[in-house]
């Protein structure tokens, strides 16, 4: 039954959407630390730990990233594939393992919501934030806050 919910990425939207909206009315109420987060952790370690292999980032971008954990890349890369992805969609480092990347790319082509985020170039995963709540964090604004010394993505020069 988990293998046949993770497949489908658009059911895994709407309850993203659906669990977003329920805690958005808390996010007053909700600080890191204490009784609230470690009941938290332990919901995200059971349901995103099956469904996803969850690594417990503390900084969830499945919702971009068409609702695979990119975090399961063995290079922990979050902002895009290596450039090692095998001719046949497999990892270059897991010969067995398909690559996330092809899979993220897959999978957010059918997600009518946030499909486009595959586009998006993501920041680095801020390490500090390993095994705290990934939800917690996003409606308390932390996940947000980059650490001193990163700019943020919208803040890269471009050149034209």
């Amino acid at each position: 039954m988990w293998r046949w919910l993770y497949n489908q990425p658009r059911v895994l939207e709407t309850l993203y959407d659906v669990t977003q909206r329920a805690l958005e009315p808390l996010r007053r109420w909700l600080k890191p630390g204490g009784v609230v987060e470690k009941t938290f952790i332990v919901a995200e370690e059971v349901g995103k730990g099956v469904l996803f292999h969850c690594q417990m980032c503390g900084q969830c971008v499945l919702h971009s990233t068409g609702m695979t954990c990119p975090m399961n890349c063995p290079k922990t890369l979050r902002n895009g594939p290596c450039g090692g992805v095998r001719a046949n969609g497999h990892c270059e480092i897991k010969p067995e393992m398909r690559c996330v990347w092809v899979e993220a790319w897959e999978r957010s082509r059918q997600m009518p919501a946030y499909g486009d985020e595959i586009l998006l170039v993501l920041p680095p995963v801020n390490r500090r934030l390993q095994n705290t709540s990934a939800w917690l964090n996003e409606l308390t604004g932390v996940a947000q806050q980059n650490p001193a010394g990163w700019i943020g993505v919208n803040e890269i020069p471009v050149r034209r």
